[in-house]
């Protein structure tokens, strides 16, 4: 009796809290400073004018639309003939309504000002209001983004959108609670001010409907306030929505748990007895998506053992996913921060076999998604490549890079998207922007793929288009596209020149990343050194960009070295060194001189006639490095970027490069280790029976 007594009373205050909150505009209703008062025969009046409307494109879409008096309730702006009668809800007024020839015209709009020309031509009923503006909001999901900043000035500059939003707040007391919170949610997304009269008066309108509202429009409310900049009528529905979690009995009514992210502050106490409930209605739970709910609502705030249940909950509902509920468990997974190897192999496996056909928003949310959770799997991440690789032509350009840089970012090479976007580069590059350029440069040269006979000309195309940019670019992004090039080991003349001229070396002097563009000026320097491309003129790079000519030198691996040391103790004609520094820039953690067959007698006949052999002639030397996982395509034993580089010079200087990883140090035993050192240094011992699957895992 008490708990019950306890939750009415809670509600109750609420819900007076929330009346109340009407009335108390100064603490409730934030609004921009207002010079003029409101009169009767002018209910609004405009903040900016055409002029400073061709700046919204620059900043936030807050910044340019039509702010609305504070004055008297929004029901007061209703002449008396227009007040509208309540609509009823039954079933012959919803087949008009889907019937209505105002929805037929109204699908067929293709952006806002097709459907505010609409709105001009024939009055919207109270809930035609809500259904236009989620159209506006839907035609623009769909427009690139250059498109959509054009089509919403367009938006905010018809004379029709002011007289929409007037409507919309007329008959709010009309529509649907379903119909309040998609218009809101609708408005928010179209940038419509968050401290515009409109807004504020749908967010008091929440208020008051909040305890009457289902799971889905609490839902719908909630993704609204995720989005909205903190305020006092925001602060007052997250806390309204937390209580309200509390208050109900009903198990599905927790999906309105979507609120979360924005929900910063959540005490101690109401995160206990919201554990509680969770734990107490979680065996209950049948809707897959009320379990992610649930999930998000925790956050990356719950205990390690309830995320444990929950993982147990969704492992056991696993047969029930469909394709959307696959891909919307990872992304609440990455809300969560939780990793969950077998939830996530299970989504995996079922977005592979039904990625043909999925959108670029939930391909790339999904993307972004592992990447949060460090999760990668070659087969899904390999099926996407290849799907978005053979329908090349319905990704915009952008989409295909956006594709790329993600893949970048999970040290993942993609090879049938690099293969097919490298095509579609020859084909056309000058379709490329700057920002683009630096963008495919980035990729590529990260993820050092090799396009065999496309390479060369490949790298022409890329390098005639930068060279169109010379006169226009700036000078870090010079260096960057120049330190890209260096890293594919293709070295355009125009470019390196107008890098190392003295003008623009004096721009990059008061740089904000000083070590980043001291890396960047040190692999170009060595590339020219050591790369010896044919230039029409000798290029150096000044030792005043180089930094500290003395670099420090890393430590050695110690058990690297003590297996080296235990595979060499019997090998007198082997010479061990311990921390090579070569040219200057790359570390060694080992080097091995050894002689080669065909000369080691020789070498025996000379020393013991006092003669000696030079290392040129009478051996081979081997680069033992230690190399960590990130140097490695995922999946593969492709060195990538630098450490592409670094093994490219050693081989030029004469090394044979040997890499071990810290799995190869971790995973197998001491013989093993030795074992697998010793076929690689000395590959003519190597005995065929010998199984590989251990030592699979050494990159040369």
């Amino acid at each position: 009796m008490s708990v019950w007594v306890t939750e009415e009373v809670m509600r109750r205050g609420l819900r007076f809290c929330s009346r109340g909150s009407l009335w108390q505009q100064r603490n409730f209703l934030l609004s921009a400073p207002i010079k003029n008062s409101c009169s009767p025969d002018k209910q609004f009046f405009h903040l900016w004018s055409p002029r400073q409307s061709q700046t919204w494109l620059s900043r936030s879409p807050v910044s340019s639309v039509r702010f609305y008096s504070q004055g008297a309730n929004h029901g007061d702006d209703l002449e008396d003939g227009e007040r509208l009668p309540s609509q009823p809800a039954d079933t012959a007024s919803a087949e008009r309504q889907r019937k209505s020839p105002f929805l037929e015209l109204l699908e067929s709009c293709g952006s806002p000002s097709d459907v505010l020309d609409l709105t001009g031509k024939y009055s919207p009923t109270a809930r035609q209001v809500s259904h236009c503006l989620t159209h506006m909001w839907a035609t623009t999901k769909k427009m690139t983004d250059e498109q959509r900043r054009y089509e919403l000035q367009l938006m905010f500059e018809h004379p029709a959108f002011d007289q929409l939003l007037q409507r919309a707040m007329k008959t709010l007391v009309h529509i649907s609670d379903e119909d309040v919170t998609y218009s809101l949610l609708s408005m928010v997304n179209l940038g419509v001010p968050q401290r515009s009269r409109v807004v504020q008066t749908f967010l008091r309108t929440c208020q008051e409907k909040l305890n009457d509202f289902d799971e889905k429009s609490l839902s719908i409310l909630a993704s609204s306030l995720e989005q909205m900049e903190d305020g006092a009528n925001v602060r007052a529905l997250k806390e309204g929505m937390r209580y309200e979690i509390m208050g109900r009995k009903k198990k599905s009514s927790l999906k309105d748990a979507l609120y979360h992210k924005v929900t910063c502050y959540i005490d101690f106490y109401f995160f206990v007895r919201l554990r509680l409930v969770v734990e107490a209605r979680l065996p209950g739970i049948k809707n897959v998506m009320a379990l992610q709910t649930m999930m998000r609502l925790l956050g990356k705030d719950a205990p390690k053992d309830l995320k444990w249940k929950l993982e147990k909950k969704a492992l056991s509902m696993t047969d029930h996913f469909s394709l959307p509920n696959a891909q919307y468990m990872i992304s609440t997974m990455a809300t969560m921060g939780f990793f969950s190897k077998p939830l996530l192999d299970v989504c995996s496996k079922k977005i592979t076999e039904n990625i043909h056909g999925i959108p670029f928003n939930r391909i790339f949310k999904l993307l972004q998604s592992c990447r949060e959770l460090r999760y990668r799997d070659v087969h899904l991440l390999t099926s996407i490549s290849d799907y978005v690789a053979s329908s090349l032509d319905i990704w915009t350009n952008k989409q295909l890079l956006l594709f790329l840089s993600v893949f970048e970012n999970l040290i993942f090479c993609p090879a049938a998207l690099m293969d097919a976007y490298a095509d579609k580069v020859i084909a056309n590059p000058d379709v490329l922007t700057l920002k683009d350029l630096l963008c495919v440069l980035k990729v590529y040269s990260s993820l050092s793929y090799d396009l065999q006979d496309r390479r060369q000309q490949f790298l022409d195309s890329l390098s005639r288009v930068l060279i169109s940019y010379l006169p226009k670019i700036s000078a870090f992004e010079l260096l960057k596209a120049v330190y890209c090039l260096c890293l594919l080991g293709h070295f355009p003349y125009a470019p390196l020149e107008q890098l190392l001229q003295s003008s623009v070396l004096e721009k990059l002097a008061g740089s904000k990343f000083p070590k980043s563009q001291e890396r960047m000026f040190q692999t170009v320097d060595v590339c020219l050194r050591v790369d010896h491309p044919p230039l029409p003129q000798p290029l150096t790079v000044p030792a005043s960009v180089l930094g500290d000519p003395t670099p420090s030198t890393p430590s050695v691996n110690p058990r690297l070295l003590l297996d080296l040391q235990s595979l060499l103790e019997d090998q007198v004609h082997m010479m061990l060194q311990e921390g090579v520094m070569v040219e200057n820039l790359y570390f060694i953690d080992a080097a091995v001189t050894k002689p080669t067959p065909n000369q080691t007698s020789v070498c025996e006949a000379r020393i013991g006639g006092a003669e000696g052999c030079s290392p040129a002639e009478s051996s081979e030397r081997i680069a033992v490095m230690y190399a960590p996982q990130s140097g490695f395509c995922y999946g593969t034993s492709n060195p990538r970027g630098p450490l592409a580089v670094k093994i490219r010079h050693l081989k030029i200087l004469g090394y044979n490069p040997v890499l071990v990883t810290e799995q190869d140090l971790q995973s197998v035993s001491e013989e093993a280790r030795i074992d697998f050192l010793r076929e690689r240094i000395f590959p003519q011992h190597h005995r065929p029976e010998t199984q590989p699957d251990e030592k699979e895992h050494l990159r040369s």
